[in-house]
């Protein structure tokens, strides 16, 4: 079976992307800088990369193709810890279907427009 350990973004202006992710993990600095221009981020069990590419410009035009998720406990305090920093918020707070009150999802948009949500622990087969 394949593991997924890592996600890499490419951007215009990486730095910007990475200040942002550095405030959402809540990290002092990147787990990772380089003298190229990428930045890391040990978030959980997955790594998240950003870096420069030189075909990438400005904001994402189809955000909602891929979103990748950070899970929490606490969908909604973080929902307003992230919302805090200034980052746009797509979604706020909701339960799909037939979800528990414990089982919010909310959505946001980092500077580039790459869609990112907030949702609780996954409690299927691994």
């Amino acid at each position: 079976m394949l593991n997924l350990n890592s996600i890499l973004f490419f951007s215009e202006n990486p730095k910007q992307l990475a200040d942002f992710y550095q405030k959402v993990l809540e990290k002092e600095h990147p787990d990772m800088e380089d003298q190229s221009g990428y930045y890391g981020f040990s978030a959980g069990q997955a790594f998240l990369s950003i870096g420069p590419h030189s075909e990438v410009k400005g904001h994402n035009p189809n955000p909602q193709r891929m979103m990748f998720n950070f899970e929490t406990t606490d969908v909604k305090g973080e929902f307003e810890r992230i919302k805090g920093l200034g980052a746009e918020v797509i979604a706020e707070p909701y339960q799909p279907g037939e979800m528990e009150e414990e089982g919010s999802i909310a959505t946001f948009a980092d500077p580039d427009g790459n869609y990112f949500q907030l949702m609780p622990p996954w409690e299927g087969e691994k």
